[in-house]
């Protein structure tokens, strides 16, 4: 019997570490016998209530819903994993994927950032008080988002994720929830070098 814990969930490309699991089990005969296939435990897969769980926890009915960004996708890009890929998403895409087919992992996640489908922190290569400016006057708001849309369009701003190496986009904070991060030995080895770039000032 094979035993999955949470931990593969928190890594890039978990789904094939889970499929790789699942044909081990089932070459060897073991799918369906006593004492054989598959254990999984992860238990923030069967919060049931985590919709009304989430509208009291953020607050979602004094404002807008918090745009979180997946801790996959910030830990492939702040610890370097994105430069160890070998090969490009054609292998993983349908015939029907047309000029998205052939990219680096990485750029898909760029795009989605960019086309504001997965919010990515830090997202701009500027602080973001800087950009929402000091003026506390009424539309100052509205206008800091026509100014930084025209910045974004002009090239004079650019999104965080398109270049993680400039010190500029190194992020400034890491929560850590639970001790994960530090104390699960199958983690501990890569996300070392990964907890010492975040922290890291530039």
């Amino acid at each position: 019997m094979c035993l999955l814990g949470a931990g593969i969930n928190h890594w890039f490309h978990s789904d094939q570490t889970y499929r790789a699991i699942l044909n081990l089990v089932l070459l060897c005969g073991c799918q369906g016998k006593n004492g054989g296939g598959w254990a999984h435990y992860v238990g923030q897969e069967k919060v049931r209530p985590q919709d009304g769980w989430a509208t009291l926890a953020f607050a979602k009915d004094w404002g807008v819903p918090a745009r979180l960004q997946n801790g996959t996708s910030f830990y492939y890009f702040a610890t370097d994993q994105w430069r160890y890929e070998e090969r490009t998403t054609s292998a993983l895409a349908s015939p029907a994927a047309g000029r998205y087919g052939n990219l680096h992992p990485a750029d898909h996640n760029v795009i989605a950032a960019r086309l504001g489908w997965l919010p990515s922190y830090p997202q701009f290569d500027v602080n973001p008080l800087d950009l929402g400016g000091a003026s506390s006057e009424e539309g100052a708001g509205d206008a800091a988002v026509r100014q930084t849309v025209a910045d974004l369009r002009q090239g004079r701003l650019h999104f965080a994720v398109e270049d993680p190496d400039n010190p500029v986009n190194f992020p400034r904070q890491l929560f850590v929830w639970r001790g994960n991060l530090i104390t699960r030995s199958s983690a501990r080895a890569r996300c070392a070098e990964g907890i010492i770039r975040v922290l890291r000032m530039g």
